[in-house]
């Protein structure tokens, strides 16, 4: 029986695909356009049928074939194809309206072809004849997991044979059919989507937050089934186990089809969630991530109760920005299907953050309008166009506040019109707007109508401005545990400095002081004394870094003190390090020493380093929006900065954060998170704390912490097998029955799925040694003739299910290889490193930020709830271990260091009860999932006199369950009576047990059959399992 990609994720992924209202379509006689991969027939019949008022003729469509083939050669990842696809003028490729109107197919192994170059993904989806998604699939457990597939679509992409087929297709969908792998920074296993690209794919996970069902799936059809395997030569596979199993709605394959493709999400997706992308380097296209997609979701069900406020919290580095971008999109036509007209308003607080969301709007093609005063925003409110731009382009307006917010006489009530719906949304509210301003209750006067969106990336944790009284509740929550998972940002490491280097400074500190007095330290820690050996230790530390990681992109940035120790450290950088550097400000020359010998090494092979200084009094906007631009870009390995970029700044290859001061509150947060960006193959954001801000940092993580509170096989085996008798055979094919007796040994599908939540390599190695010492064992039977023991356990299927308990073996080192990335590939580096740097740092910890406590407090507790037996020992012991844990401390009032600690040991309990969990999931399948018989199972276990073999304890278990089932079946009122449902139990216990050549003594079979009928009586009388 075949047991592959194609019989275990394609097929049963074609026939989802069928319930979600698609049509299989055999290429056998099709015809479609090989230039394009277009089906001109249901091309044809399907534009005619959604434009039936044009009339269109068969020249028509022909007409409009060719359009489409030739804007498909454009250099622009099919931004002209995908106008036509969206627009709304002319003929419709896509009825967005009625979007049932439109036809639905799929086909496999639809071959993309041009010249001698080709590929077939698994599954294309073909919208009205046009191929618009396909999919690519692997089996659990492949080798290389979906990271060879990456691999594959990345090179095809660079192809530009290719341009044609990536140009038309909008979704692309990757999974291996596994959950997704919480620990691991590349996509490895998991179901994953992501747009077309022409260099590398972004892949993100799917994550659905619809409690119900996305859609109403039609009933199987077995007349398609038969079509399609038919189709596929696979027939054989219609009644084995494990194709029944994967055509299951809730594997991860079908559910991400069922999230990306049924009707409702697809016209949303191809409407509204795609945005093409002008960056630096050139265009991108992306997609909208399953937080936005929600959030957006969640928006408009908000405006449809009728409420006009609310908060979203996504985390720094979600994609707040592209949030309200794409927001534009959805709640325009949202407002205009019923007459009337949106305008939106991105509010922020500095001149810095309008430049960057200006920018940020701009790039993905909406008209964006700004406003600095108070004048300019009264004259855009009392202008009365839906559009006011001479493209026609959606539009947003960015209020810089910052030098009006306070002003008491702005905008008056009567300055609004009824066919017009305002829509702000205001950024960071957790600190830009106090109620005790001006600007808020200005705003909320202006326009009582307004719709007001606050967006943050920390909670709402200061108790002077209750964002969440002002703005109402959270509409969407997005938080960083979440985010790390999702691989969309990276987790942090604080590293202490050195106490010698420590020294030094306190020594700096001192000197200055004698020669001065008392002064203000400010103007002590931008003395030369002082910044000297400060920026020594920063130089050398970099350049260590980026020797360490083996990457000399990062990039870094220093938070000075004072705008005046940022001067004074940018002037001695250039003096000692890059004196041919031009700057925006004449540089006022120093004497300074010689640059360290390091630094000296470094730069003849990699040239000089770069650096930037970022004040708001420095040059003009146009110089600062310049140099941000070129950190960007690379060509500046260093900002020195002061209030400026420490929120809203992004920058992926900024990976070292040099703090020279204390953060406070929110502040803290956002500036630490400058750092998080996903970068390469790196799993953490450095910071360098130069002003000790623990302290500070575990007040705001406990404040963040409460408001989280409020929400929520050996060779030498081989060769000894030889010589075994055939009874000592038998006896090892019971032994390694008994040692596989957890897990399904008939169905390889859902074999593969338990022993693919097993992350123990140890485990999985004596489940491997197991099954290999059964497929030595078939040979040897077969060797001595003893084929009468070929019936005693199917080898065939124990073969099948080696090479999968092999293939996750793999996949387990691959992980641990993948891990360990950094340290393997880069000893030498390293090795060279502690040649040069010959100082080292005090510490290196990872900073944990209080949703982990709070995740991790959640998951434990939901996995002792999912434990159903209750009187088991082990769980006995883990709850009460639990329990010490919430007895011995607060949880609410603890230190960074307690919470780790507290993190550790709550992952500690939930490692083991999840363990105990899966190993009761296993023992409950074999008693075709009833927990009854797995409780007694373990009961008769614990007592040890009646039998040590599980294997043996099953079968006389499933033989009572099966008389039992069957008498209350026929006769539901025997458990009506109890004691007579005990006695008619007795004799059943007895037999069955005899059945298996076990005796049973008289209080053996009591204790039995008192377990039995108890599990059946609470059953029935609905008693909670103690």
């Amino acid at each position: 029986m075949a047991f592959n990609e194609n019989t275990r994720v394609k097929i049963p992924a074609i026939l989802h695909l069928c319930r979600l209202g698609y049509q299989y379509l055999s290429l056998t006689g099709a015809k479609w356009d090989l230039n394009t991969n277009i089906f001109p027939d249901i091309f044809s019949s399907s534009i005619k049928s959604i434009n039936s008022d044009k009339n269109l003729e068969d020249s028509d469509i022909k007409k409009l074939l060719e359009d489409i083939s030739l804007c498909l050669d454009n250099e622009d990842l099919g931004e002209a194809f995908y106008k036509l696809l969206t627009g709304t003028s002319g003929i419709k490729l896509i009825d967005f309206n009625d979007f049932g109107k439109n036809s639905f197919h799929v086909v496999t192994e639809l071959t993309y072809k041009n010249g001698d170059d080709e590929f077939r993904p698994d599954i294309t989806l073909l919208i009205n004849g046009m191929p618009l998604a396909f999919v690519e699939v692997k089996k659990p457990n492949n080798h290389e997991g979906i990271l060879a597939e990456r691999d594959r679509i990345n090179t095809r992409f660079k192809n530009k044979k290719f341009r044609k087929f990536i140009n038309i297709s909008q979704v692309l969908v990757f999974s291996n059919n596994m959950e997704y792998d919480q620990d691991s920074i590349e996509p490895i296993q998991g179901a994953f989507y992501a747009p077309p690209s022409y260099t590398d794919a972004v892949f993100n996970c799917f994550r659905e937050e619809n409690p119900a069902p996305v859609c109403a799936l039609k009933p199987e059809d077995d007349g398609v089934e038969n079509s399609v395997l038919k189709d596929t030569n696979l027939s054989a596979i219609k009644y084995s186990p494990e194709f029944i199993t994967n055509k299951a709605p809730d594997t991860p394959t079908n559910r991400i089809l069922s999230s990306l493709f049924c009707r409702e999400r697809l016209a949303m997706l191809l409407k509204y969630c795609i945005a093409y992308v002008q960056e630096t380097k050139g265009l991108e296209k992306h997609i909208m991530r399953y937080p936005q997609l929600f959030a957006t979701k969640a928006i408009a069900q908000k405006i449809d109760k009728g409420a006009k406020k609310g908060i979203i919290w996504h985390t720094q580095g979600s994609g707040k920005t592209a949030l309200a971008y794409y927001n534009v999109h959805y709640l325009t036509d949202y407002f205009q299907k019923k007459g009337i007209v949106p305008k939106f308003y991105f509010i922020v607080d500095r001149l810095d953050l309008m430049i960057q969301a200006k920018r940020e709007f701009s790039i993905r093609g909406v008209s964006v309008s700004t406003v600095n005063s108070k004048d300019e925003l009264l004259d855009h409110f009392r202008l009365r166009q839906a559009v006011h731009n001479l493209s026609g382009k959606r539009e947003i307006t960015v209020v810089n506040i910052q030098k009006f917010k306070d002003d008491p006489d702005l905008l008056n009530t009567n300055d609004y019109d009824l066919n017009v719906q305002r829509v702000y949304f205001l950024d960071e509210v957790h600190r830009s707007y106090s109620p005790t301003g001006s600007f808020l209750a200005n705003l909320f006067s202006s326009d009582r109508n307004a719709i007001l969106i606050g967006l943050t990336g920390t909670p709402l944790i200061l108790s002077d401005r209750r964002s969440r009284d002002i703005f109402g509740e959270y509409i969407h929550k997005y938080y960083y545990n979440a985010s790390i998972a999702d691989g969309y940002t990276l987790r942090l490491i604080r590293e202490g400095i050195e106490t010698n280097y420590r020294i030094q400074l306190e020594k700096a500190l001192k000197e200055v002081e004698i020669l001065k007095g008392d002064v203000d330290r400010r103007v002590v820690y931008a003395h030369e004394t002082f910044v000297k050996p400060m920026l020594e230790y920063i130089i050398q530390d970099f350049l260590k870094s980026r020797i360490r990681f083996g990457d000399h992109s990062i990039g870094a940035m220093v938070v000075c003190d004072s705008a005046e120790q940022a001067r004074m450290l940018f002037e001695t950088f250039i003096c000692k390090y890059n004196t041919e550097q031009g700057t925006i400000e004449p540089n006022q020359p120093m004497r300074v020493a010689d640059p360290i010998v390091e630094y000296s090494i470094y730069q003849k092979e990699h040239g000089h380093l770069v650096g930037s200084l970022i004040l708001h009094d420095v040059g003009s906007t146009d110089d600062r929006k310049q140099e941000i631009e070129d950190f960007k870009d690379g060509k500046i390995d260093i900002l020195f900065v002061y209030n400026m970029l420490l929120t809203g700044f992004d920058a992926k290859r900024l990976k070292k954060l040099y703090l020279g001061r204390i953060i406070k509150n929110h502040n803290l947060l956002q500036t630490l998170t400058r750092v998080n960006r996903p970068y390469k193959k790196f799993r953490y954001g450095f910071v360098v704390d130069f002003a000790d801000i623990r302290k500070e940092f575990e007040a705001t993580n406990k404040a963040y912490f409460e408001e989280l509170q409020a929400e929520l096989g050996d060779e030498m085996n081989t060769y000894s097998n030889l010589f075994k008798s055939k009874e000592e055979i038998e006896q090892e094919i019971e032994n390694i029955k008994d040692k596989l007796f957890h897990y399904d040994l008939t169905n390889a599908e859902i074999f593969s799925q338990q022993i693919s939540q097993i992350e123990d390599r140890k485990k999985v190695l004596e489940i491997k040694k197991a099954l290999e010492s059964a497929r030595n064992l078939y040979n040897v039977i077969r060797l001595f003739g003893h084929y009468e023991l070929l019936e005693k356990v199917d080898f065939k299927k124990l073969n099948q299910l080696y090479n999968e308990t092999a293939r996750h073996l793999d996949l387990l080192n691959l992980k641990e290889t993948v891990q360990n990335n950094v340290d393997t590939t880069n000893l030498l580096n390293v090795a060279l490193e502690n040649v040069i740097f010959m100082f080292r740092k005090v510490s290196e910890e990872e900073m944990i930020i209080a949703d982990q406590l709070k995740d991790m407090l959640r998951k434990t507790r939901e996995a002792l709830a999912n434990n159903f037996d209750k009187k088991d020992a082990h769980f006995v012991s883990l709850y009460d271990e639990l329990k010490r844990l919430f007895d011995k401390k607060n949880l609410d009032e603890i230190s960074q260091e307690e919470m780790r600690q507290n993190i550790e040991a709550l992952q500690k309990i939930f490692d083991k009860v999840t363990e105990l969990n899966r190993k009761n999931n296993l023992l409950k399948a074999k008693y075709e999932n009833d927990e009854k018989y797995a409780r007694i199972h373990k009961r008769i276990l614990e007592k040890g006199s009646i039998s040590k073999r599980e294997s043996e304890i099953c079968d006389a278990l499933i033989g009572i369950k099966k008389q039992a089932d069957e008498k209350i079946l026929s006769n539901t009122k025997i458990l009506d009576n109890e004691s007579y449902f005990n006695g008619m139990l007795f004799p059943m216990t007895i037999n069955s047990f005899e059945s298996i050549n076990i005796g049973l003594d008289p209080d053996s079979a009591e204790f039995i059959n008192a377990c039995v009928a108890k599990e059946y009586m609470n059953e029935y009388y609905g008693r909670v399992v103690a």
